[in-house]
């Protein structure tokens, strides 16, 4: 089934210049970029798109993680995106990701991973609408 769902390149990715290298290979992955757009989040705005973590140790680092520089945020469409992606992505942790995997490629650390995925249907309805519109997806 054809579906869409929300990825970030994250700020390291954008900073270390390998925001090119992530979406060719998305695309060589059969991805389709239905909307992409650069910004430059705000505390306010990370704290309401992770707003899920907000309770957990790690929220205040991952706000500040999310802040520090520029990202890349798009809306991906191929039959079985969320899933597809997830494999694409590799491990949360960079050490733990399989060989060729974007974080195994270009990730740092556990909290410096180069890439977020919307992890189920859900998640990516909301996350696509936090950065689009429905004009921009059409």
């Amino acid at each position: 089934m054809t579906e869409l769902t929300l990825s970030i390149i994250k700020p390291d990715a954008v900073a270390a210049g390998h925001a090119g290298e992530i979406l060719t290979t998305l695309e060589q992955a059969g991805f389709r970029i239905r909307a992409l757009r650069m910004l430059h989040l705000t505390k306010a705005q990370a704290e309401g798109f992770y707003a899920v973590h907000r309770e957990k140790p790690f929220f205040p680092g991952l706000v500040e993680f999310m802040t520090e520089g520029p990202v890349i945020v798009m809306a991906l469409e191929r039959e079985d995106a969320i899933a597809r992606l997830r494999e694409i992505m590799g491990a949360t942790n960079p050490a733990n990701a399989a060989e060729g995997t974007i974080r195994r490629r270009f990730g740092t650390a556990i909290t410096r991973n180069s890439i977020h995925g919307s992890d189920a249907p859900e998640t990516a309805r909301f996350e696509l609408g936090y950065f689009f519109s429905a004009l921009d997806l059409v």
